[in-house]
């Protein structure tokens, strides 16, 4: 299946998302912040992106911007725990392919992944 880079500073959402689509045959790299979110980018070149907004050290839009630089044709589907309409539109101007609110709707997000990796 995809490689997938799991960009999260909660440890917890990092192993909850990797059981999950490990369980659904993907491959995972994951980094705990916008910084390390980059640079395992460059280095793993993974086929998709989950990564959360909120983020020390270097946002998630922040990470996007970067990442979308280095790579144009990258994939990523944003996440965030805060009502933030204003972010997810920035998200969707910056190349993020979804937006998904927390907490994560397990079918939404295996849509959304579907969807996105063809």
């Amino acid at each position: 299946m995809a490689k997938i880079l799991i960009v999260d500073d909660s440890l917890f959402i990092r192993g909850h998302l990797a059981r999950l689509l490990i369980k659904h045959g993907h491959e995972i790299v994951t980094a705990d912040d916008g910084v390390k979110a980059v640079r395992v980018y460059e280095q793993a070149n993974p086929d998709l992106v989950i990564m959360d907004i909120t983020m020390p050290q270097k946002n998630g839009l922040e990470a996007l911007a970067d990442i979308r630089r280095f790579d144009p044709t990258a994939r990523v589907i944003m996440l965030t725990a805060l009502d933030q309409p204003a972010a997810a539109t920035m998200s969707i101007q910056l190349g993020a392919k979804d937006f998904l609110p927390k907490p994560i709707d397990q079918e939404k997000l295996l849509s959304v992944l579907k969807r996105v990796l063809k």
